[in-house]
């Protein structure tokens, strides 16, 4: 240190020390009774001199030239330290201020928050006023509980603050925060109270000026006290943000459900359709499969003849014309044998052609099924975003009748050029969807820097400036498969490529085009080139054909065109926004020679500024191939005509049903045998052609017309059957048969092999074209019962879990060497073994898949709160272990874990969220001792009965969807006195009667199942809480005219049907149709069952009855008292159509003619205008009925009417 600075130096201390009143001569003895010094404005530019000062707690220092933090190292016991508004550029020299609490750098030009982490005592730490871009630095403040960065360029908060639980008071005001998202960030901090994004000091945060931001930070901070200044601790104002938040998620989920139905629906309908197709193929596959079985059992018992004579005759019981016969046999047997073996080889091919068309069919099935899954797989992560930013990023899915929808549709075609795709076959294009994005967080952004272009020029300028703004296609990355989270990632957070881009470009300005050819035929180069590299016979245009564009508005400001030679960037062009690259400059090879001038106008874009490109619409398109796409629909339709109409002599399917027939009319041609109808002792005998039960080795029963094999278990010794296409739906007659090692049991009818046992020398079972269903208790069966199989053969079942069958057969039957025809190799058996491994709950198992947080996380999300919890926080596999860690558990989801049975799970007794979705299951065990659960998933799975969950009393949301429940079970719910959310869609239950006493349900969704009967409503009219109600797919809606009218009179406290929100003129509507009317339902309701035909009286008075209509007439025939006093009926409406009334009680109603006065036709609906022409309508009819004494003839009282 030079002798100025030593002076100047002094010179500080001299002033450090007049400030605080303290002597600069006697600092040496009198420094160290100082704790707080202070120094504002001037005068001290540099710390120095604080070595002087060993016990100093608190310094002050404002408004200062101070560049560097120095000199702390002897501050030992500082406390408190202010360096504000100074021009400190960088954190540091702190590190041994181990006991710092408060540290104020506000007002200063620092950039990033670090050399804070041995400052572990630190409370409260003020950095606003700053140019932090980031918050880092701060987890090893566990202390910490006020913080405050304001006034900064923090754009995003992430889950930096996680560590920071203490932290009481955060003020965030004055940043770039623009998302509802990030700010659930701030869940992870229990302790906040006081939280500031809007402090009117500072501007405030994009995301503040966005819809529900109030509603959105209260439901997910509900223990704040103040929020941006104002005190929001008062009870109603958490309740009121509550209840938004769950009408929200309601709201959403229902939309989410309607979505999923459309696509079942849509998936239903291509199954439908493959079965149609598959049809043809079947049927000739049983043909010829049954004429290979007859030759196959006549070759057997050509090869058995001569064995067969030789014992005849050792036994000397043949006659001498049997014997000639035999010796005929024999000598013709060798060219019989061969005939037989020639055609058995052409049947066998046909067989393999058909199999071929169904494996056909199957194939272009599932590539329509993904095809379909991805067109709607969109839609739910587009609601998803609509509810996890409440309503600020919303969809509008757009028709013909939409302006914006015609002008993309016209905009995608005028920016096709077919010159461009020629050399791909592809002639067109077709818009398939498009799906017009409202994002008010980019939109604000977008506008407001446009703004500042305008806002700097002249008005002839602004003009200019305006004609800057283009439509332009986003070019994605040609080697990058469109994937659904990066154009979610666009739609949600503007184009802010990732590191991981192959494309340097990408990381200095968004890459557009504005011809559809710059942005595809780069993907479809590469997507050729690849099939080449993979050494593809043939390539496929289906790899190619469906694609996705995203059309951007966009600012282009000042451009220029690329200059050869020099990389795009914003280095290389200072002064421009964006640059230009014509087609003409790009490469040529892929567009080929052209015949049009499209190419001049062809140009690639490079914005740098990427808030300046707002994507506006998505777009998914199919291109037109001059080889048409494989479809369901068309492909095979030359093919395989439904019904099997008229074929011409020149079609696919004539001239392969001419070759079936050829072949089986081939020699030999074996004559039909008399069928037997059933089995006995006798029959049994004379097939084997033995009179001992255990000399019968073989037995072939093809063909016949058998339901049962009575008495078969009595052939001990048999060791081959042969019992296919017979009429047989189980084989529990099969039993104890030790010895038989071939069983032939297929094209029957086979439900079940329950009763099947005592096979254990089987070596071959044929079970194909049968209906098996339940693979689990069918391969438990086999596993105890078939103990020596090797050749198993179970196709052609409708399996109800067919993607997991072949493992799950695998894995469990480990003798196996063939299924279904195929050889199981050794990484099959591998395969199938890990995943049998896997079906069962184990200790590790439940760890994998657990949570043990306490608290739902208040998350914007639909998803079953098991699988939101373990995806936040997952236990995993502890090495230490507690003795009681499974009552930690809350959470577990076991979803897809192809499970067979819930076991293992006793002790989770504080287990409040499960879900179980797409296993296994065929019963609702195991779960009796978890009486804490409060949410249960069992989606996807086999269960026909609820069963089990008596005990589980503090059920709220119960989802038991896809399964194959058949009923409700009338007290099931009787004990579950909070559950508000019940979901059973996509079942076979035909009744409602179990529901009520579910008082407590606000949602239901029983969509697609079986509810016929219109009282099957008024189950549910006890359950006054009920808003949603979602019964779309079940037999009411077409037996019932006006199904929604009348769902909407009977339950008027629903607020949505059917996935349709219910508006107040359908409520008023279905007030005047069904109000009143008193109906052959309502007395059913009210008595409890619909026999009317026991009826004797009918009492129903002041009940504001309009009119009585009684359908079908006939079953009140024994009517004899009818009681309606005090109504408001105008007529005797279809009381004149009870035949055997002898007391008809009107008084005081509003009687003016004996038969309805005639309305407009247009208020009628079809059905009333249909009954007014039935003679047993209870409408009424137009003319004069004929009525006799026997209709109403003891008693009329209608003293008090007013009868005109």
């Amino acid at each position: 240190m030079t002798e100025s600075e030593i002076l100047n130096q002094e010179e500080i201390i001299k002033e450090l020390c007049l400030c605080n009143g303290l002597s600069y001569e006697m600092v040496g003895q009198e420094g160290s009774d100082a704790s707080k010094l202070e120094m504002f404005f001037s005068g001290y530019p540099h710390i120095v001199g604080l070595s002087l000062f060993p016990n100093l707690a608190s310094l002050t220092i404002v408004a200062q030239d101070i560049k560097e933090i120095s000199g702390f190292e002897t501050c030992l016991q500082l406390k408190e330290l202010w360096i504000a508004e100074c021009f400190i550029e960088k954190i540091g020299g702190l590190q041994e201020c181990r006991n710092l609490k408060k540290l104020y750098l506000y007002y200063n030009k620092i950039s990033k928050i670090e050399n804070l982490e041995k400052l572990t005592q630190l409370e409260v730490l003020w950095l606003n006023h700053n140019t932090i871009k980031n918050i880092e630095g701060l987890q090893t403040l566990k202390n910490l509980n006020d913080l405050n960065l304001a006034g900064n360029l923090i754009s995003s908060i992430g889950r930096c603050l996680d560590a920071n639980e203490q932290l009481e008071r955060l003020n965030l005001s004055g940043n770039q925060i623009c998302s509802f998202k990030d700010l659930t960030n701030l869940t992870g901090l229990p302790s906040l109270k006081d939280l500031c994004l809007n402090d009117p000091q500072y501007k405030a945060n994009p995301v503040c000026q966005l819809c529900n931001y109030s509603t959105h930070v209260l439901y997910h901070l509900p223990c704040l006290q103040r929020l941006d200044t104002f005190d929001v601790s008062a009870k109603q104002i958490k309740e009121l943000a509550d209840t938004t938040v769950m009408k929200k998620i309601m709201y959403y989920n229902m939309r989410i459900k309607t979505v999923q139905r459309h696509l079942n629906e849509d998936l239903e309908k291509l199954n439908v359709r493959k079965c149609k197709l598959q049809k043809l193929p079947e049927e000739q596959i049983k043909l010829l499969s049954f004429v290979k079985k007859n030759l196959e059992r006549e070759l057997a018992e050509l090869k058995g003849s001569g064995k067969g004579h030789s014992d005849r005759s050792n036994n000397n019981k043949v006659t001498e014309v049997e014997k000639s016969k035999s010796c005929e046999t024999i000598i013709e047997e060798p060219n019989l044998q061969q005939k037989i073996m020639i055609k058995l080889n052409a049947l066998n091919e046909r067989v393999t052609f058909w199999n071929k068309k169904l494996d056909e069919i199957e194939a272009i099935y599932r590539i329509e099924v993904k095809q379909k899954k991805e067109s709607h797989g969109l839609l739910i992560p587009f609601l998803l975003i609509e509810l996890e930013t409440v309503g600020n990023i919303y969809f509008e899915q757009g028709t013909r009748s939409d302006d914006w929808y015609n002008s993309c549709y016209e905009l995608i075609l005028s920016r096709f050029c077919t010159w461009d795709f020629r050399t791909y076959g592809i002639t067109g294009v077709k818009v398939k969807r498009v799906i017009k994005v409202n994002n008010r967080i980019l939109r604000l952004k977008f506008e407001k820097k446009f703004q500042k272009f305008l806002d700097v020029g002249d008005m002839h300028d602004s003009k200019s400036y305006r004609k800057m703004l283009e439509c332009l296609f986003y070019v994605f990355d040609p080697e990058v498969t469109v994937k659904e989270k990066h154009l979610l990632q666009i739609i949600e957070k503007g184009f802010k490529e990732s590191e991981r881009s192959k494309l340097p470009l990408r990381k200095e300005a968004v890459i557009l085009a504005n011809s559809l050819s710059m942005c595809e035929c780069p993907r479809i180069e590469f997507l050729q080139q690849k099939y080449k590299d993979e050494k593809r016979s043939s390539f496929n245009p289906d790899l190619f054909r469906h694609g996705i564009l995203v059309i951007t508005k966009v600012f282009l400001g000042q451009s220029v065109q690329a200059r050869e030679q020099e990389s795009i960037s914003q280095a290389n062009y200072p002064m421009v926004n964006s640059v230009f690259i014509p087609q003409k400059y790009l490469q040529n090879s892929i567009m080929g020679q052209r015949n049009c001038d499209c190419g001049f106008r062809q140009c690639k874009w490079f914005v740098f500024d990427h808030d300046l490109v707002l994507p506006e619409y998505i777009v998914e398109f199919e291109y037109i191939t001059v080889i048409k796409a494989h479809s369901l629909f068309s492909t095979f339709n030359n093919i395989i005509i439904e019904e099997r109409k008229n074929y011409s002599e020149g079609s696919i399917l004539s001239q392969d049903l001419k070759c079936d027939d050829e072949v089986m009319k081939m020699e030999p041609r074996i004559k039909p045998r008399p069928k037997l109808p059933s089995l006995d002792d006798k029959t049994i005998l004379s097939l084997a052609k033995t009179n001992v039960y255990t000399h019968i080795v073989s037995l072939n029963l093809h063909g016949n017309s058998l339901s049962r094999l009575e008495d078969l278990s009595k052939l001990t010794g048999l060791r081959k059957l042969n019992i296919s296409f017979n009429e047989l739906t189980c084989l529990d007659d099969l039993y104890h048969l030790y010895n038989l090692e071939y069983l032939d049991a297929s094209h029957n009818h086979v439900i079940t092999l329950e009763g099947f046992r005592g096979l254990m020398k089987l070596k071959h079972l044929d079970l194909s074209w049968n209906q098996l269903k339940k693979s689990g208790d069918e391969i438990n069966v086999l596993c105890k019962h078939t103990t020596s199989l090797l050749t198993l053969n179970i196709q052609h079942n409708p399996w109800q879990k067919p993607a997991t069958l072949r493992l799950s057969v695998i894995g469990r039957l480990k003798t196996l060497t063939h299924l279904d025809g195929l050889l199981i190799s050794e990484e099959e058996t591998t395969a199938a073994l890990k995943f049998i491994t896997g079906t069962k709950i184990t200790q590790s198992c439940v760890l994998w898949h657990c949570s043990t947080k306490e608290e739902r996380p208040r998350t914007l999300s639909i998803w079953p709160s098991a699988k939101i919890l373990t995806q936040i926080s997952k236990l995993g596999p502890c090495l230490h272990l507690s003795g009681n860690w499974y009552l930690k558990i809350t959470a577990l989801n076991l979803d897809g874990q192809h499970l067979f049975e819930i076991k293992n799970l006793e002790k989770l007794e504080n287990l409040k969220w499960a879900s179980f979705s797409n296993n296994n299951l065929t019963k609702m065990e195991g779960l009796e001792s978890c009486i804490n659960l409060e949410e249960l998933t069992l989606d996807g799975n086999c269960i026909a009965k609820i069963e089990g969950i008596s005990k589980l009393t503090k059920l709220t949301r119960l989802s038991i969807n896809n399964n194959l429940l058949t009923g409700l079970e009338k007290h099931t719910f009787d004990n579950m006195l909070h559950l508000h959310f019940l979901s059973l869609e996509n079942n076979r239950i035909t009744s409602l009667s179990g529901l009520q006493k579910t008082f407590t349900l606000i949602e239901l969704y029983i969509s697609n199942n079986y509810i016929a009967v219109n009282q099957e409503i008024y189950n549910l009219k006890g359950l006054c809480n009920l808003v949603i109600l979602d019964m779309h797919g079940n037999i009411i809606l077409w037996n019932q005219e006006n199904y929604r009218l009348f769902v909407i009179y009977h339950l008027p406290e629903l607020k949505a049907l059917d996935g349709i929100s219910i508006e107040t003129p359908e409520t008023e509507t279905a007030k005047d149709l069904f109000g009143g009317r008193l109906t052959s339902d309502m007395i059913a309701e009210r008595q409890g069952h619909s026999n009317f035909a026991q009826m004797q009286e009918l009492n129903w008075t002041t009940s504001s009855l309009r009119t009585v209509d009684l359908i079908p007439v006939d079953q009140f025939r024994n009517l004899c008292n009818v009681n309606l006093q005090n109504n408001n009926l105008t007529s005797f409406s279809g009381l004149i159509y009870l035949p055997n009334v002898k007391v008809l009680c009107l008084n005081y109603n509003h009687i003016e003619s004996i038969i309805p006065k005639l309305k407009p036709h247009n208020h009628l609906t079809n059905k009333q205008m249909l009954y007014q022409k039935v003679p047993s309508s209870g409408y009424g009819q137009q003319g004069t009925p004929k009525t006799n004494s026997k209709y109403v003839s003891s008693f009329y009282d209608i003293a008090d009417s007013k009868l005109s």
